[in-house]
């Protein structure tokens, strides 16, 4: 690395007003991030949208309980790839507890580490109604453009299937803890 030119975000710096180096481009990442937000500013959202809310970036049960109670429709068990805070646990370690404590009150969605149908039918079994797979379909992309994205789609769906059938499952809808070892309830 240190042999290396200095690289830069080409898709930013140059391109955001005052982002014209990696130093000037992190303090405005850093402006980008306000870490005062809490719950009554989520309640304050809440009052000004009445369409469906989402909440991203829950990683505990009492977080889940608060999000439900703020009137969100959906959360997503989300570390954000782990950038944000080193040694954040992994999402699929948290996704069952914050699965139960809403129960089938609201949907639960997970980010991270989706690199396979098989990931996808590890987090459905663990309490997840759905997954995000913003990696693989990036990689299907950087790939071979539109069509990448859907080779990746269709891999990953081919690997659920195929997941599923090892389980002895036929429907998406049946998948649940009983498929992990050791089986969760």
């Amino acid at each position: 690395m240190l042999g290396t030119r200095r690289h830069g975000f080409g898709n930013v710096v140059g391109h955001v007003p005052g982002a014209e180096n990696l130093t000037s481009l992190a303090q405005w990442s850093q402006s980008q991030l306000d870490p005062t937000l809490d719950w009554d500013d989520v309640a304050w959202i809440r009052s000004l949208w009445k369409g469906p809310l989402i909440l991203k970036g829950i990683m505990d049960a009492e977080d889940a309980r608060r999000a439900l109670d703020s009137g969100a429709q959906a959360l997503v068990v989300s570390n954000h790839g782990g950038r944000q805070l080193d040694g954040a646990p992994a999402t699929i370690d948290v996704l069952p507890e914050i699965a139960r404590a809403v129960g089938d009150q609201m949907e639960v969605w997970m980010d991270g580490g989706i690199r396979s149908g098989q990931d996808v039918l590890r987090a459905l079994a663990s309490g997840a109604s759905a997954t995000m797979i913003g990696r693989a379909f990036l990689h299907g992309l950087g790939a071979m453009g539109g069509a990448g994205v859907t080779r990746a789609l269709e891999i990953i769906r081919n690997e659920l299937d195929l997941s599923m059938a090892f389980c002895g499952v036929r429907d998406v809808r049946a998948v649940d803890g009983s498929l992990l070892w050791p089986p969760r309830a």
